[in-house]
């Protein structure tokens, strides 16, 4: 288990963990958290003090603190190794040629090239 401080209007950014699932209790605060489905339906909720998500193993999701005060979050894995790949990092925080995150993604040579820029890639 493990405790996240959120600030107010904190997020945590759109990731997965390609090994485990991810069970979230809401212990102060607010949060809004979603996940989207292998078929790309997003399932998103407001959660508020005592409530509990789970997010999917290997499943892209993300948090983002709606309330007015610090959120505290309780988190839990159901595995000691569920890995973390941060979608934006996975993107453009490598050494992936910048024409094929172009082509793959439908970006513009230059957002793939700030967005490198900005998360330490290079290519």
């Amino acid at each position: 288990m493990a405790r996240v401080d959120l600030a107010s209007g904190g997020v945590i950014l759109m990731h997965s963990h390609p090994g485990a699932s991810e069970t979230l209790l809401i212990a102060k605060g607010s949060v809004t958290a979603a996940f989207i489905s292998s078929d790309n339906t997003v399932f998103m909720k407001k959660l508020k003090e005592g409530d509990i998500i789970v997010f999917p193993h290997g499943l892209l999701h993300f948090e983002v603190n709606t309330g007015r005060m610090p959120a505290l979050i309780l988190v839990s894995f159901n595995s000691s190794n569920p890995g973390l790949q941060v979608l934006s990092y996975c993107l453009f925080g490598n050494n992936l040629p910048s024409e094929l995150i172009e082509k793959t993604t439908f970006l513009d040579d230059g957002e793939v090239k700030r967005l490198k820029g900005l998360l330490g890639g290079s290519g």
